[in-house]
């Protein structure tokens, strides 16, 4: 007797195990490895890759929702499936969106929404343990009762397979439209703040703003591009006719099964009847063989010319429908991008200002450093106990000197500052005078 799919799906209880990541206990004095730490259980791993995951499923035909635990060898044997397609839907790799049409299915892994999409039901992935397990417990529960109330309330003909595509992409689209609205009201008041007074808190802070926009803009461009890219391939839309596929393959083997009762008919008829001269007709054997090729023909010219068969109007309308809306969303980012950007470059035209008055202050605290340098040469000259100067015992010469020095330091400070303007008005550059004059200046006055 033939075993029901569903059960074949369904593993029998297994006992509870470590999960991959367990302490590992010290090693021993001597022994081979290193000490105590975090080990990896890799053959906990494995069991977790290959064997039994949790999905809801959902019937095609009820809308009921039940959880099952099903096997991926058994799902790539009862779906059709390569290992690299359930490979998208494993949480324990990092895949970008993806949408695949095939012979018996549609693999969808759409941001929270990781789901095989067949013409009799909808398995859609559940993972308590990944990272952010309660926002896609919750996430899953939406979609379940989301595609079951469509189910309920149908009002287009639409066939099953394209009204679960479509609430995966309506569930995408609106988590990636929400996430962009959030961060646009984080992001313009901050930016507003920082053209009006610039801080180290608020820089830090548009910092991992502009990385979770990257990275929000990244997985955005992502799912418009596999939605453009499945509306550019009229034969990738024609894989997802699953449940016109699923029809024509029954009426294609009932066609097979009626060629066979008459095959049957005509040996049962020939042997009963008066023998037949073998050069008009075959043998009974050989007709029953060409008729049993003439119909695998005729089913492989089926299959092969199916995709250009298909009405693909229908699922181009809806994914042209959810690109317009993805479409938004990016434009959404790109303009706040640009409004990023615009605002680090005013406010690295602040900076360079700013950078450029403490330039110019540092130069004046230097050229009246070093004009005060003149001051304390001229004074230590004085203050020396030198014998036989005649300067040194002339009446008011010291005030004298004083007086020269300090216009001769005057002219020497405004030719320096004259000098400095002019360069400033050629270059539009003060941090390279600075450079320059400062490491000029400093020089007599460290000899001083």
């Amino acid at each position: 007797m033939d075993q029901d799919p569903k059960e074949r799906l369904l593993l029998p209880p297994r006992a509870a195990t470590n999960g991959p990541h367990r302490r590992g206990k010290p090693a021993a004095p001597g022994g081979g490895g290193g000490g105590g730490g975090v080990t990896i259980d890799v053959h906990g791993l494995k069991k977790r890759g290959g064997g039994r995951r949790s999905w809801v499923r959902v019937d095609a035909a009820t809308g009921a929702a039940e959880a099952v635990e099903v096997a991926k060898p058994a799902l790539m044997r009862r779906l059709d499936l390569p290992a690299r397609d359930l490979r998208l839907l494993d949480p324990l790799f990092v895949y970008p969106s993806a949408i695949l049409g095939r012979e018996r299915a549609v693999v969808c892994n759409l941001e929270r929404i990781r789901c095989i999409i067949t013409a009799d039901e909808a398995l859609v992935l559940r993972d308590p343990d990944a990272d952010g397990g309660a926002a896609a417990e919750e996430a899953v529960r939406r979609y379940v009762d989301e595609l079951q109330r469509r189910l309920v309330d149908r009002a287009d003909d639409l066939p099953f397979e394209f009204i679960a595509l479509e609430v995966a992409l309506e569930a995408a689209c609106s988590f990636l439209d929400a996430q962009a609205v959030e961060l646009e009201a984080e992001a313009y008041p901050l930016l507003d703040e920082l053209t009006a007074k610039i801080s180290t808190l608020d820089l830090e802070r548009a910092r991992r703003l502009k990385s979770k926009l990257v990275a929000l803009t990244r997985r955005v461009q992502k799912v418009r591009d596999e939605i453009e890219q499945l509306m550019d391939d009229d034969g990738d839309m024609a894989e997802m006719y699953l449940t016109e596929k699923k029809m024509r393959m029954e009426a294609s083997s009932l066609d097979e099964e009626g060629l066979q009762g008459i095959a049957g008919n005509n040996a049962f008829g020939t042997s009963v009847s008066a023998p037949v001269s073998p050069v008009s007709s075959p043998p009974a054997p050989r007709r029953l063989e060409k008729q049993f090729s003439f119909a695998r023909s005729r089913h492989s010219s089926f299959k092969s010319s199916e995709s250009s068969q298909y009405n693909i109007e229908e699922l181009e309308m809806l994914l042209e429908a959810y690109f317009v809306v993805i479409d938004y969303t990016l434009s959404k980012l790109t303009s706040l991008k640009e409004y990023i950007d615009d605002t680090e470059d005013f406010i690295n035209i602040q900076l360079d200002n700013v950078r450029n008055q403490l330039i110019q202050f540092e130069l004046l605290l230097t050229t009246a450093t070093f004009v005060v340098a003149i001051f304390g040469v001229v004074s230590g000259v004085f203050g020396m106990n030198f014998e036989g100067v005649a300067v040194l015992k002339v009446p008011h010469a010291f005030e004298w000197t004083l007086i020269i020095t300090g216009v001769c330091g005057a002219v020497i400070f405004a030719c320096l500052l004259w000098y400095f303007k002019k360069r400033s008005e050629d270059t539009q550059c003060w941090s390279c005078i600075g450079v320059h004059l400062i490491s000029i200046l400093k020089l007599p006055v460290s000899m001083g």
